[in-house]
């Protein structure tokens, strides 16, 4: 006798390629991880050989989207980040992950120096204490 197929192990239930790339997560990964950054962060970025000051809008372990109206960058472009921020100097390698027109882009961290990823925790720790830092999706179920 077989088991119930309710019981059958992960492996043994039949799956075809297209059911399993539709499997999504029932929620949004970066909601619960990425912040809105307070007014005083700003980072100096450089790509595609310009240089700009722009103000980071939100922030998480692994990017951020900065606000910046100009885009002479596209996506997949690396970038080199310059934080100064009360945890101290974070400097970080990016590639251009979004972009966009009229708005900003977001960039994901590539690599960040030990010292400098422990003042980017400790920068995220400070954030998450603010009220209008909380995660999108929390956000969201205050006004609910």
């Amino acid at each position: 006798m077989g088991r119930p197929p309710s019981l059958l192990p992960l492996n043994d239930v039949p799956r075809s390629a297209e059911a399993v790339l539709q499997l999504k997560p029932s929620y949004s990964r970066r909601a619960l991880t990425r912040f809105r950054a307070s007014e005083d962060i700003w980072v100096c970025w450089r790509c595609n050989g310009r240089e700009d000051v722009s103000r980071v809008l939100d922030i998480s372990i692994d990017g951020l989207f900065v606000e910046t109206l100009r885009l002479k960058v596209k996506e997949g472009m690396p970038a080199k980040l310059d934080f100064l921020v009360q945890e101290g100097s974070i400097k970080a390698d990016a590639v251009v992950r979004h972009v966009k027109d009229g708005s900003g882009l977001g960039l994901r961290f590539l690599a960040v120096p030990d010292e400098d990823r422990q003042r980017l925790k400790a920068l995220l720790r400070r954030l998450r204490s603010l009220p209008t830092a909380l995660p999108q999706y929390f956000r969201s179920l205050q006004h609910e």
